[in-house]
Order: structure tokens, then sequence, then C-alpha cells
């Protein structure tokens, strides 16, 4: 899988409105064959860092970075971001999240 972790500053002024500015580009990425997952996060040190974690079957990232949705993305977020956003992006031998194996819970 192609496992992705993007941080994103945001502007004071865009905090409260973030989640609503990537509301359409996060259900039309969940909604695409291979996304695995697409979830954002907000920073608990910084109100205005969001995190966003998604992963892919290995063949479907292309198709993501190609989609109409994803190019409306990208030029609907710089007006709300402090800077060009972080990203990690690795290709992966892993199909999901694994359980931690140093912290069992028994049920």
């Amino acid at each position: 899988m192609i496992f992705i972790v993007v941080k994103f500053q945001v502007k004071r002024d865009w905090s409260e409105r973030w989640l609503d500015l990537v509301a359409d580009f996060t259900e039309a990425t969940r909604a695409e064959p291979g996304n695995l997952w697409f979830d954002w996060s907000r920073s608990v040190d910084n109100p205005n860092e969001f995190v966003l974690v998604e992963a892919f079957q290995d063949d479907a990232a292309e198709a993501h970075v190609s989609s109409e949705h994803f190019k409306k993305a990208m030029a609907d977020m710089p007006q709300a971001l402090v800077e060009t956003p972080r990203i990690i992006s690795r290709q992966i031998d892993a199909s999901g999240w694994d359980r931690m194996g140093e912290l069992t819970i028994a049920y």
C-alpha cells in the first residue's frame, strides 16, 4: 500500500473553516476505488496544524492525483495555507492497520 501523512499549516483565520474547505475533496477521495482511508486530525499543540493520514492500494494513487477533485483541492487549498504542506509518502508492505504489540487489551 501507499501510506501518506501530510501536515498542513493553516492561516489562523482559516483554522475553523479548514475542514469545510476540504470536505468535498475528503468525501470524493474516500469514495475512490483503492482508497483505504483518508483521515484528518488536528494537532493538540497547534490549532492551526491539520494532519492528513491516507492510504491507497498500490495501483490507486495515480488515479487519485489525476482526479478532478484532487486538482480542484490543489487549486483551493493555497488560499488557506501559511506554507507548502510537509509530506511523507511511502510504499509499504501492508494492507491495513496492524494491532499494537506493545499494548494489548484483553477482551
